[in-house]
């Protein structure tokens, strides 16, 4: 039971460090529309590089493992594109903005932007809660070490959610509480791991769910987050921030 409880500490924690970027919004001025775009941007960026570099490497390295060299990475590709298809499916079904004054409407497309990709990182933090938890159960070094990783690329995440909604909304709280509850979903894989999933959990799952949950972020990144960027900064303050965000999450990646 001690090793349990240490599994769920460790995925609570690494759940938790969204809230850190969600304190994001207590020191940036709602005025400051610059600083939307980049922030925006800097989100989008860490999503494209996270989703590529770790979160769809990783499904494919678990999905060929089980599956061998010539089917394996036709799956995790496959699967990416269902995910792609999902996030998609998903916009199409979010109700119009019926919005006449435009300052109202853009708050609404902000708002909704930041709720979708708050529910993106939802579906992404669920399988990584799963992955610290079992790996802590197995080892409490190599869980403390994925926890620590998960934790700091969780930071930049929480940002993602923050920004557009309290600029949207003006409200820090609303903002905050929205970056933190994206991260709880790390702890609740780790309580549905244990009491579900702990007998019957297969490499197979953690594969099909990283490699959907890749295409939800690279299509919520491309079609969400960029185009609302452009929306509020120039070409260039856009892509300042995308490359910040990538460079943070490569610097993340490559130390942890």
């Amino acid at each position: 039971m001690n090793s349990v409880f240490l599994a769920f500490t460790l995925s609570f924690l690494a759940g938790a460090a969204s809230a850190v970027g969600g304190l994001c919004s207590f020191f940036i001025k709602k005025e400051n529309l610059s600083a939307l775009a980049v922030g925006l941007g800097f989100s989008a960026g860490v999503m494209i590089y996270v989703s590529f570099m770790e979160i769809l490497p990783h499904a494919q390295e678990t999905l060929v493992g089980l599956y061998g060299h010539v089917f394996g990475p036709w799956l995790a590709v496959g699967l990416f594109f269902v995910g792609v298809a999902i996030a998609w499916g998903v916009d199409r079904c979010l109700p119009p903005l019926h919005v006449k004054e435009e300052t109202l409407k853009q708050s609404a497309k902000l708002k909704q932007t930041g709720l979708f990709t708050a529910l993106a990182l939802v579906l992404h933090n669920f399988p990584e809660g799963l992955a610290t938890f079992f790996s802590a159960l197995d080892s409490v070094t190599l869980g403390f070490s994925i926890a620590l990783a998960v934790a700091i690329h969780n930071i930049p995440e929480g940002i993602a959610v923050a920004l557009p909604i309290y600029h949207a909304t003006g409200s820090r709280q609303k903002a905050f509480w929205a970056s933190a509850a994206s991260g709880m979903a790390e702890p609740v894989g780790a309580v549905v791991g244990y009491f579900i999933l702990h007998a019957v959990l297969q490499g197979a799952v953690l594969g099909i769910l990283f490699a959907v949950v890749a295409g939800i972020m690279v299509y919520l990144a491309l079609d969400e987050l960029l185009p609302t960027a452009h929306d509020y900064g120039h070409g260039h303050q856009v892509i300042s921030g995308v490359v910040g965000g990538m460079g943070l999450m490569a610097l993340v990646l490559l130390i942890f």
